[in-house]
């Protein structure tokens, strides 16, 4: 059954697992993983990264995971982080996103493939499916992850795709795009995927956003908006679609784009915020993006710290008003709907109406 593309609705994921940290000594290695032992315990308040928080997840428990920019990732339980690494199971140390599915396994995409922990240890999840990379389908729970590199694509993949979870098999599905010789990362995966109402799936590439509702593609690019070496190109680093069904796009380059489900917007143009308009700090390059429980947008930049927007104005926060850095990587909504910032250097933030405090 066909679905239409307006009113897309961000996919956030009810996350449930019993926290069980074990040693693992003696364990028999299986076929589509390998184990690892997982234990590195700190009493500090704050995280100990230096290299940025790139991903958070909050759990029914109430634990927390950070994933970092280079250093692995932190488990918050019971007021005491635990730290792993690669030597702890990690495919990666960079970590981008967290996803769990209905078995209560969290899943870490990693810089390079993916891990999984379940609730005794991480491991790096091996298996993969390459014999249907055309044969698209969707459900409910599907999970979606971006290619095994860090960038571009290997021989299995072939060609520019997703990794499909479908609670049993992680099958390989190739993207409708071509690369030209050169510019095999143009359509490598940059952001999380966002799940609409009606099912349909949206996935952010450097150089594509891309939609998929069961049966039929969208896909808007540079020749679809219009842009060239004058104007500038997409470089897509963060998509989110808000509570009324506008999904934003954020950009290292040309700001950030607006689209209503007919057309796409340039919103740093509308709203004069590019350097040649602010002489000073800009929304040009936009990393992450949010929404508050009031409906505010939030925009996290790589070098002009966070913008807000209210439906009317857009206000800057930078390192004056509490931000360690200017790079935002993440922003997370937790299950309070309070807003967390996570970033460059080192520490997750939130905004307490007027200003910024270090929360982690």
């Amino acid at each position: 059954m066909k679905m239409k593309f307006g009113n897309q609705n961000i996919f956030i994921p009810c996350w449930t697992f019993l926290l069980a940290v074990t040693i693992c000594c003696n364990s028999q290695s299986q076929s589509n993983q390998e184990n690892q032992v997982v234990q590195t315990k700190t009493d500090s308040k704050l995280l100990k990264f230096k290299t940025g928080v790139r991903s958070i997840l909050e759990d029914r428990k109430g634990n927390i995971w950070f994933g970092s920019h280079q250093e692995g990732v932190c488990l918050l339980h019971n007021g005491e982080f635990q730290y792993f690494t690669t030597e702890n199971g990690l495919s990666d140390n960079q970590v981008r996103n967290f996803y769990e599915d209905k078995k209560g396994i969290i899943w870490f995409e990693c810089g390079k493939g993916l891990s999984i922990y379940d609730g005794q240890k991480i491991s790096i999840y091996k298996e993969r499916n390459y014999d249907s990379t055309k044969q698209w389908k969707l459900s409910d729970s599907d999970l979606w992850f971006k290619g095994d590199e860090t960038a571009g694509y290997n021989k299995l993949e072939g060609n520019p795709g997703v990794y499909q979870y479908d609670k049993k098999i992680l099958s390989y599905r190739t993207l409708p795009v071509k690369t030209k010789l050169g510019q095999e990362n143009h359509y490598s995966i940059s952001t999380n995927f966002v799940r609409s109402k009606n099912g349909a799936v949206w996935f952010g590439t450097y150089g594509a956003l891309i939609g998929y509702n069961g049966s039929d593609f969208k896909i808007i690019n540079d020749g679809s908006l219009g842009l060239n070496d004058e104007t500038g190109h997409l470089h897509i680093r963060s998509i989110m679609e808000d509570s009324k069904g506008n999904l934003w796009i954020g950009n290292n380059g040309i700001g950030v784009l607006k689209y209503e489900g007919k057309k796409v917007v340039n919103f740093t143009d509308q709203q004069k915020l590019k350097k040649e308009d602010t002489k000073g700090n800009s929304l040009e390059r936009v990393f992450s993006i949010g929404e508050d429980a009031s409906g505010n947008i939030w925009f996290g930049t790589a070098e002009s710290g966070v913008w807000r927007y209210d439906g009317n104005s857009v206000k800057n926060f930078t390192k004056k008003d509490g931000l360690d850095g200017d790079l935002i990587w993440i922003i997370y909504r937790s299950k309070t709907g309070e807003l967390w910032f996570g970033g460059d250097p080192n520490g997750v933030y939130s905004f307490n109406g007027k200003s910024f405090d270090r929360k982690y």
